[in-house]
This record gives C-alpha cells, sequence and structure tokens, in this order.
C-alpha cells in the first residue's frame, strides 16, 4: 500500500464534532478554504474581507484537509455544501455571495452583530490552530 500525502482526511464523526463545536462556541464562525492570512478561493477570500470589516474576532476554520467530510458537516448545520459558510450565533447567514448582498444594502454589520464585537485592539488574531484541522501540505 502506497502513501497518498492527499489523502490525509479525518474521519467524519471528528469533523462533524469540529463543525458543532466551532459553531456553538464562538459567535461568528467562518469556514473556509485556507486560512485568513492565506485564503486558497476567491470567495474565501472575499468572505473573509467582508466578515473582518466587522469582526475581526471571527472564527476561522480551514475546511482544505477534509473537505468531503466538512462539505458533509456543514450540509448538516446549513443545507449547503458550498464553501465558505459563515454562523453567527449559531445560525446560518451564507457564504460570499449572501455576505455582499448584505453588505451592498447596508445590512452586514447588522447581521454579524458588529456592535457587540470586541475593539480589534483588543482581539488577538488566530494562529495556525484550526481546531486540529492540519493543512496536508
Amino acid at each position: 500500500m502506497a502513501f497518498d500525502p492527499l489523502d490525509s482526511s479525518m474521519d467524519q464523526e471528528a469533523v462533524d464534532d469540529i463543525v458543532a463545536t466551532a459553531i456553538e462556541n464562538n459567535e461568528v464562525v467562518l469556514f473556509m478554504k485556507g486560512t485568513p492570512q492565506m485564503p486558497q478561493c476567491g470567495f474565501s477570500q472575499r468572505a473573509i474581507d467582508l466578515v473582518t470589516q466587522h469582526r475581526p474576532d471571527v472564527h476561522t476554520v480551514d475546511v482544505l484537509q477534509s473537505i468531503d467530510e466538512f462539505r458533509n458537516a456543514l450540509d448538516d448545520h446549513s443545507g449547503w455544501e458550498t464553501i465558505p459558510q459563515t454562523f453567527v450565533h449559531g445560525e446560518f447567514v451564507g457564504g460570499s455571495d449572501v455576505l455582499g448582498e448584505l453588505d451592498e444594502r447596508g445590512e452586514l454589520a447588522d447581521e454579524l452583530d458588529a456592535e457587540n464585537a470586541p475593539d480589534p485592539e483588543e482581539v488577538e488574531t488566530e494562529s495556525a490552530d484550526d481546531d486540529g484541522v492540519q493543512s496536508p501540505f
């Protein structure tokens, strides 16, 4: 049996737990491809740019290591398989398209509960710790 470095996905139960915990324990969470410092698709870049305008405390989870398992887990919570996905206070808001529409209508700050966001100087930037998800690269 040969080692395939790209076949390092996590089991579905572990990913289900990561998704449920991230949604439950964070006011705002963004499931994205890549990290805020290095998004791996334009939609994830757009989503993180829009969210961090109002919520510098957004928690992010990089889904790339186990993308199929994350799609399944997120579908259970939102009814959508597409990534990125944003949740606020445990409720699904949408992906980059919905965030963009909310921003254009001037409703994004309210949807992200921006008035209750911590002062940007008080927010520590997240390290590469994405709830135990490690990049295979």
